[in-house]
C-alpha cells in the first residue's frame, strides 16, 4: 500500500510526532498525551491549525511548545 504524500497526510504525520515528542518530554505514553491533548482539543486547535507554523521549527522546540501549551490549557480548564 502507497500513501500519498498530501497535505492532510503531512500534516497527520507531523501531529503524530509532536506528540510523541511531547510525550516523550513528559516521560508518559504517547497514548495519554494523545488523550489529554484531544481533551484540550489542541490536536485540532494547535498541532493542525498552526502546522505550516511549526513544521519549520525543530521537533525539540515543538515537543516543548505543545507540553507547556497543554499544561497551561489544563491549569486554566
Amino acid at each position: 500500500m502507497q500513501f500519498e504524500n498530501t497535505d492532510s497526510y503531512d500534516k497527520i504525520h507531523f501531529a503524530v510526532m509532536a506528540i510523541e515528542a511531547g510525550a516523550r518530554k513528559l516521560g508518559i505514553p504517547a497514548s495519554e498525551m494523545e488523550s489529554r491533548l484531544n481533551r484540550q482539543g489542541l490536536v485540532r486547535s494547535h498541532l493542525l491549525k498552526h502546522y505550516d507554523l511549526l513544521h519549520t521549527q525543530s521537533l525539540d522546540w515543538v515537543a516543548e511548545d505543545i507540553v507547556e501549551t497543554l499544561i497551561n490549557w489544563e491549569k486554566s480548564a
